[in-house]
């Protein structure tokens, strides 16, 4: 099990009570991103089940393969840890905790995709980047990797940047 320091947010708080708007962004950086790189042919890739491009949920983690051999696991530091900690480690597999290293926002609502064609060059329609579609893409001029996670039937994206770049991105 891999051990963290206490998580502090990149993000400053800002107020979210009351009416949640049609389209919300919410500061999701608390969750562990854990990146493992393995080739695409080894028992560890195998595991992690989910190809370049696409995503799936497992035992509360979400498992997106962002890079043809390269994988990012989110979830609650025991969710990922569990995935991560299944892993036939045989041949190479290198994984490393970006947890601190990287910020990550939801953007959620039914309007979440006009949103990001503003900022992104990008074709967000459903054709393009259906629910569970990963994609690494610049946004307000911020390289990104992002992942369509839908939340009960509602469009919403998962958007990773360099910490650095949090607040920037979150404004």
């Amino acid at each position: 099990m891999v051990s963290t320091p206490a998580f502090e947010s990149p993000v400053a708080s800002r107020d979210t009570s009351g009416p949640r708007p049609p389209l919300s962004l919410s500061d999701e950086s608390a969750l562990a991103k854990i990146i493992v790189r393995c080739g695409s042919q080894s028992a560890a890739a195998s595991q992690l089940g989910v190809g370049f491009g696409a995503s799936r949920a497992v035992d509360g983690a979400l498992i997106c393969g962002q890079r043809p051999t390269e994988w990012m696991v989110l979830g609650s530091p025991d969710a990922a840890n569990l995935v991560v900690d299944s892993l036939d480690r045989s041949g190479h597999v290198s994984i490393v905790d970006h947890t601190h290293s990287r910020a990550l926002f939801r953007l959620t609502g039914p309007a979440s995709s006009d949103a990001l064609e503003k900022v992104c060059g990008l074709d967000w329609s459903d054709l393009m980047t259906p629910d569970g579609a990963v994609v690494s893409a610049s946004v307000a001029k911020v390289n990104c990797d992002l992942v369509r996670n839908d939340a009960a039937g509602i469009p919403s994206y998962l958007i990773a940047c360099d910490r650095s770049f949090g607040q920037y991105l979150f404004d």
